[in-house]
């Protein structure tokens, strides 16, 4: 078995998609505020900066950019999905409990790529704001509520109908790409 060595960057800018166990649940836009409020929280305790993100349905993809003495996204990943399930689980959301009875909401990993320069961010940030076109979710980019797409429209870096047509190409961590 190859041992995957993920590439912890102090100050690093990178691309992650986090997704949950159940590929069929919309937990995560069903509960979105709660997702928000997990987010915020982690950042509180441990900041980091969110350049880019898009939360669908049974899955998330982020380009998180981390303080300069600082690598551990690995903590904060553990941090915000640990932050999500207690408070759904407070809402009284059901949740399955695997076979140790820990809650299974959420894959135990997660997909990470290190941005390496402006051409690579462009690239992951078009992926993260053309997804929910390509996962058939909305015709237009702009159509999709959670995604930061709309900041970026708002401050004039694409046009409102980017994304309304065409095809995005990579392959990001998702299965079946």
């Amino acid at each position: 078995m190859v041992r995957y060595r993920r590439n912890f960057v102090p100050g690093g800018m990178f691309f992650f998609t986090v997704t949950l166990d159940d590929r069929m649940s919309s937990v995560l836009v069903d509960h979105v505020d709660e997702l928000r409020s997990a987010f915020r929280v982690t950042r509180a305790e441990r900041p980091f900066e969110i350049d880019a993100i898009v939360i669908l349905p049974d899955h998330l993809h982020v380009i998180m950019r981390l303080p300069d003495s600082d690598s551990d996204f690995s903590g904060r990943w553990k941090r915000i999905k640990s932050a999500f399930t207690h408070r759904l689980a407070a809402s009284g959301a059901p949740i399955c409990r695997n076979h140790r009875g820990e809650y299974a909401l959420w894959q135990r990993r997660f997909w990470e790529h290190t941005i390496r320069n402006d051409a690579d961010f462009e690239r992951c940030a078009d992926y993260i704001h053309y997804n929910p076109v390509k996962h058939g979710l909305v015709a237009a980019a702009i159509e999709w509520p959670y995604s930061s797409l709309h900041p970026y429209v708002r401050a004039g870096i694409l046009p409102p109908d980017w994304g309304g047509a065409g095809e995005i190409s990579g392959s990001f961590g998702e299965r079946g790409d």
